[in-house]
């Protein structure tokens, strides 16, 4: 005790008597790796379903992607939270990304909309097929480019509001989502071609210069009316579990889409001001 009756506490002293706080501590530290380790984890099943090759498989592969996004999202959010982010983190993330947003979502791709044209008797089959793989490993290193960028020249100058092109998360999620959506393998090599071809375009937003809209300036903590907050989780809830074929699809149609339509009304403006009065 001093003078003034309060305890002093020899520097150390207080974590070595409260071990609990130490290992709550050190919990919460690791807390963000287990989540990107999950998101990893997701990302590998994703490729294991699609080698199976049946409809079932695919369609998990698809639900796997979606839960890697999941996890992708929460591991950032609460490292940034904590304070527990570094740099061992961002490298670790990134890592697993390539694997989840851009080797699962590739193989996943090729294998429900080109392989099977090996099985059909027309020409084009065979060239569609061999496009399908060309197109496949293109979008793993835009992916791996896009990961890349970003930790070098992080978000878009000016703030955390967009991105510097299509995130990795938002492409994969739209391959997950079609294939959730439609489930039978294409057996057409007309709409083989057209599903590569969209494949491809996602590929290069993810490399573009486009601007995507980040959700990071959303204020969260932001409180809200309790009945309000209830009604709106369940509504989601129930509309994700009963049509998760049409909600998924079109929540992930409609981010690809605005960063498309933000990027045209960015040219017209720009267009506009460069006209002479």
């Amino acid at each position: 005790m001093d003078l003034n009756g309060i305890e002093q506490f020899e520097p150390g002293l207080e974590e070595a008597r409260s071990p609990r706080n130490h290992r709550l501590r050190r919990g919460v530290y690791l807390l963000p790796s287990f989540l990107t380790l999950a998101n990893l984890l997701c990302g590998f099943f994703a490729v294991l379903a699609t080698f199976k090759g049946t409809v079932v498989d695919m369609d998990n592969a698809a639900k796997a992607i979606g839960f890697a996004i999941l996890f992708d999202a929460l591991d950032g959010r609460i490292a940034r939270a904590t304070g527990t982010n570094s740099e061992f983190g961002k490298e670790f993330d990134s890592l697993a990304d390539v694997v989840s947003f851009g080797i699962a979502p590739a193989l996943l791709a090729f294998a429900w909309g080109a392989r099977s044209m090996l099985a059909l008797e027309a020409p084009q089959a065979k060239l569609v097929y061999q496009f399908g793989w060309l197109v496949s490993f293109i979008f793993v290193i835009c992916c791996a480019w896009r990961l890349a960028r970003f930790n070098v020249h992080g978000m878009a100058p000016g703030g955390s509001r967009y991105f510097v092109g299509m995130p990795t998360p938002a492409a994969a999620g739209m391959v997950a989502a079609t294939v959730h959506a439609f489930w039978q393998p294409i057996e057409d090599w007309r709409w083989s071609l057209l599903w590569l071809a969209f494949v491809l375009l996602l590929a290069v937003l993810m490399s573009s210069t486009m601007r995507y809209y980040s959700f990071k300036d959303v204020n969260w903590r932001r409180r809200l009316p309790s009945r309000l907050v209830l009604v709106g989780v369940a509504v989601l809830v129930g509309v994700a579990f009963f049509y998760s074929e049409i909600m998924l699809l079109l929540i992930a149609g409609v981010y690809v889409l605005q960063g498309l339509t933000l990027q045209l009304v960015r040219v017209v403006r720009h267009r506009l001001a460069a006209r002479p009065a």
